[in-house]
């Protein structure tokens, strides 16, 4: 993966933090923000804005699958008690009315701001390799 030597500035850190917390969309902001001031972003900037984009995405995407899944199973007769049984024990409140998957999805976009603000590359497998490959230097 690509590493430059730079520090990154707060203001970059901050934003890409804020890109991970609000699932791409302040990043987008950033990014329209640049189109129109003419402003190269950085590498660091890009990867994190990017990565978070596609990671929101890709969320978005397999819910809607999971639920079109869940969906039609539901229709057969044996496995719609043990779709029901596994859609209840997810999504039932464990920690302070959070469900498994909500901790789960939490605590990976936590770990994902984090490591922005400390001015570091998050990697997620695939993604990581996806998006540096893309994102120009």
């Amino acid at each position: 993966m690509y590493r430059n030597n730079s520090e990154p500035f707060l203001i970059e850190r901050i934003v890409a933090a804020l890109s991970y917390l609000t699932m791409g969309f302040a990043g987008f902001i950033w990014l329209i923000l640049g189109l129109f001031t003419k402003a190269n972003l950085r590498h660091f900037m890009q990867y994190h804005i990017f990565q978070s984009i596609f990671i929101s995405i890709a969320f978005v995407l397999l819910s809607y699958i999971i639920s079109f899944l869940s969906n039609i199973l539901s229709v057969i007769p044996f496995i719609n008690k043990i779709v029901a049984q596994l859609t209840f024990l997810l999504n039932m409140p464990v920690l302070y009315d959070f469900s498994i998957i909500q901790v789960i999805i939490y605590m990976f976009l936590i770990y994902l701001a984090a490591t922005s603000f400390m001015g570091k590359y998050s990697y997620v497998p695939y993604v990581s390799e996806i998006i540096d490959q893309n994102v120009r230097r």
